[in-house]
């Protein structure tokens, strides 16, 4: 069994651009490349993008899963087991919040507010991240994340939060300047420095690899997009000329 790299986009959910980012970085590779220049994808290479989806959906970074998937003792099957306790604890959350909108729509004036708290689930997720890359993908850049951000409390998060929200707002707000102007320049620097200072050390090659996800990865450019049509293509091509 193998599938085009379109077919295997359109079963994953996810766009050709993203499958060539993951080939690209190292973290899936086509089973084989015909002569013809088409990428093939069989069964294995579906199971990983499945694992690798597993994990996006937990909110890990790209860097993380690959170096996690290319432990040697990477375990597939505990690994999903977690997923899967992750996902059922996700599920009744949103049962609640389900049943919550349910009870108002039939006229409960109920000011119950326990359905929101995700302070279960987070505190599951933390638990299993933190045990999965101590076990199979502890990463330079992740081990001083997580000395840095492993003291930070609620006001720590807001500000950290509120500091990249304004840059990523100021991206938005160039417009049609060029990649290579001043300002767009001058955000990418301090885009670099907001991470260095925040998360872990980001080198040129590092940043060049977050630029390069930021349109690859459809969550990021999602994300990204929501301060503004074409802020993710806006800020990758600075951090090109930037890193270039």
């Amino acid at each position: 069994m193998s599938v085009k790299i379109s077919e295997a986009a359109r079963l994953a959910g996810v766009s050709v651009r993203t499958l060539r980012y993951y080939d690209k970085i190292g973290l899936l590779s086509p089973q084989e490349v015909t002569s013809a220049g088409y990428r093939l994808y069989g069964r294995a290479e579906l199971e990983r993008l499945q694992e690798i989806l597993f994990f996006r959906e937990l909110d890990f970074p790209l860097e993380e899963i690959k170096a996690i998937l290319s432990d040697p003792g990477y375990d597939r099957q505990a690994a999903l087991r977690c997923h899967r306790d992750l996902l059922e604890e996700q599920r009744r959350r949103l049962d609640k919040l389900i049943a919550l909108v349910e009870n108002i729509l039939k006229g409960e004036r109920t000011m119950a507010f326990d359905a929101f708290d995700r302070k279960d689930f987070e505190e599951k997720r933390q638990a299993y991240a933190q045990e999965a890359k101590a076990r199979w993908g502890n990463t330079d850049a992740w081990a001083e994340s997580q000395e840095k951000t492993g003291a930070y409390g609620k006001e720590d998060w807001d500000r950290v939060n509120r500091e990249g929200e304004a840059i990523l707002d100021r991206f938005a707000a160039l417009g049609d300047l060029p990649p290579e102007s001043p300002q767009a320049q001058e955000l990418v620097r301090a885009w670099q420095e907001h991470i260095t200072r925040n998360y872990y050390h980001c080198t040129k090659e590092i940043l060049s690899g977050l630029g390069q996800m930021y349109l690859a990865d459809d969550r990021f450019r999602e994300n990204l997009d929501s301060h503004g049509p074409g802020t993710a293509e806006r800020l990758a091509k600075a951090i090109e000329v930037y890193c270039g």
